[in-house]
């Protein structure tokens, strides 16, 4: 990328943009009609505005060095507390891991600034922070699009399934 990047931390003042990033990733992926996107994005400021103060979600954003205001990228990280798990070790050794997870979410790259290397650089931030943090495991849900840069960076896909409801003929609780 020929242009100087800046990275900084979210804050809440930064919410109505990760909003719009997060509405637009999923319309990008096929995942949102245009009719959920207002919803979708006022849900998803609800929840930052509280969930951000309680450092329940982390962000960052990226922005051109020559035009600091405009974020052109994003992403965030949720942490949940999960079961204590059994966790392999580099060495080999098997250990308790006591359940403190980061999930990340909303990486996005506005259409204009994408393939330049930004959604990479944000998630060297991103594992530079569960590093310090000493989070107990790092997942996500990759986008086709995304699946080669996280594989490179370490993430391997795992056997999580997700229950999408019942097959025609079958019975099961619906979850919606």
């Amino acid at each position: 990328m020929s242009d100087e990047i800046l990275i900084r931390r979210a804050t809440v003042a930064d919410v109505e943009t990760i909003a719009r990033h997060r509405a637009a990733m999923f319309v990008d992926m096929g995942s949102a009609s245009p009719e959920v996107v207002q919803p979708l994005a006022s849900e998803t400021l609800g929840y930052l505005r509280e969930a951000m103060p309680r450092g329940e979600y982390v962000g960052w954003l990226t922005s051109l060095a020559n035009q600091p205001g405009d974020v052109v990228a994003g992403a965030g990280v949720q942490l949940r507390r999960i079961l204590p798990f059994p966790r392999r070790r580099a060495d080999g050794r098997v250990e308790v891991a006591w359940g403190q997870q980061g999930i990340v979410l909303n990486v996005y790259t506005e259409p204009a600034h994408r393939r330049q290397g930004l959604a990479r650089r944000l998630m060297q931030e991103v594992l530079a922070w569960a590093n310090e943090s000493k989070l107990d495991s790092l997942v996500l849900h990759a986008a086709p699009d995304g699946r080669a840069l996280y594989e490179h960076m370490g993430f391997a896909p795992t056997n999580e399934m997700r229950f999408l409801g019942a097959k025609e003929g079958e019975t099961a609780p619906s979850l919606a």
